[in-house]
């Protein structure tokens, strides 16, 4: 039996093989390299002495993807793929719904086809919009400000019709937050393309040099300092929160959602003054206008996962400030660098 990992060698979807392969279940990787690169498994087998089979496919070709399932014996999905930048999303929505809405449909039908009924499902905080207040419980009423976010409320809801259609099925959906930080070796962790979207490695490529200062999206929002605040969590941690969904779909049928978050928010000048301290460098930035969409507070209130899965998170934010900026110091080009 084997667990197939969409988007496997992504930011998340790389630790959560690391800790998948290091708690013995059996891997296959799938990932069509558009926003990842072959040496993150090089470093999955350096870390976990581990090869896991992998196929590089893409969600929109199903002939691919039923290949994949007729040539292993596959018990369950953890389905990460996807497009995930907010901005590009309200640039290119069609892009955004044909890859993560189509690419899920896709998945969700050759499942059927080879009978596989186990998911776990890469969702968003996004999904519950501008209007709610924090801390998020899993039982808001569900709404996205951004394609991306849209995307990702609209396979929710496809896994709850679903499961209103056969009870047989056993779904796990994860509401993720902010995910910072790295593996603790510094051989693997976040590597975006050009410019990134997220406060975290745009903060490592300021204290590396590579750019020049941090840009801060608004200073007047309500909240303690004017900056936003988010919910940050350490990407190991995330990885773990899969660990914990999928022994809880292993045990029976059923539609489980919930949120993976630490509970705690965080502005964007608490991260900055927290990295400075943890890494002993200076983060020169610049306040500039707000970005549209985004929202004064978010966090999560975890409650729920920490009951229902026993999952409660282990890292600080120091923790991640330190761990993102080893991954880089490591690999200043990121995957690149070699």
């Amino acid at each position: 039996m084997a667990l197939l990992v969409t988007g496997g060698l992504g930011y998340i979807g790389s630790h959560t093989c690391v800790e998948l392969l290091n708690a013995g279940y059996e891997v296959v990787i799938l990932d069509n390299l558009k926003n990842s690169k072959m040496e993150v498994l090089k470093r999955i087998e350096e870390l976990t002495w581990k090869k896991p089979k992998f196929y590089r496919e893409d969600l929109l070709y199903k002939d691919g993807l039923d290949r994949v399932f007729s040539e292993n014996k596959i018990d369950a999905v953890i389905h990460f793929a996807g497009l995930k930048a907010v901005g590009e999303s309200v640039e290119k929505p069609l892009m955004y719904y044909q890859n993560n809405v189509i690419g899920t449909i896709n998945l969700l039908q050759v499942m059927k086809g080879h009978n596989v009924k186990k998911i776990v499902f890469s969702s968003s905080a996004t999904v519950y919009g501008d209007e709610n207040k924090a801390p998020f419980t899993e039982d808001m009423k569900l709404k996205a400000t951004n394609p991306y976010g849209w995307s990702k409320f609209m396979i929710e809801q496809i896994l709850k019709d679903i499961y209103a259609a056969d009870n047989s099925y056993s779904i796990s959906i994860l509401r993720y937050f902010n995910p910072i930080g790295a593996h603790k070796s510094g051989r693997i962790g976040e590597d975006p393309n050009g410019i990134p979207n997220n406060l975290m490695p745009y903060i490592t490529q300021v204290a590396l040099g590579r750019r020049e200062k941090l840009y801060i999206f608004g200073n007047d929002y309500n909240t303690h300092d004017g900056t936003g605040v988010r919910d940050y969590i350490h990407v190991v941690d995330l990885a773990i929160g899969h660990l914990k969904a999928l022994e809880k779909i292993n045990k029976g049928s059923g539609l489980f959602i919930y949120n993976l978050g630490t509970g705690i928010g965080y502005s964007v000048l608490d991260v900055v003054k927290a990295f400075e301290k943890a890494n002993g460098v200076k983060i020169p930035y610049e306040i500039v206008d707000r970005r549209p969409g985004d929202i004064d507070v978010c966090y999560a209130d975890p409650t729920k996962a920490k009951l229902e899965l026993g999952f409660e998170t282990q890292f600080s934010l120091e923790t991640m400030c330190r761990d993102s900026y080893n991954w880089q110091l490591n690999n200043p080009n990121g995957y690149e660098s070699l």
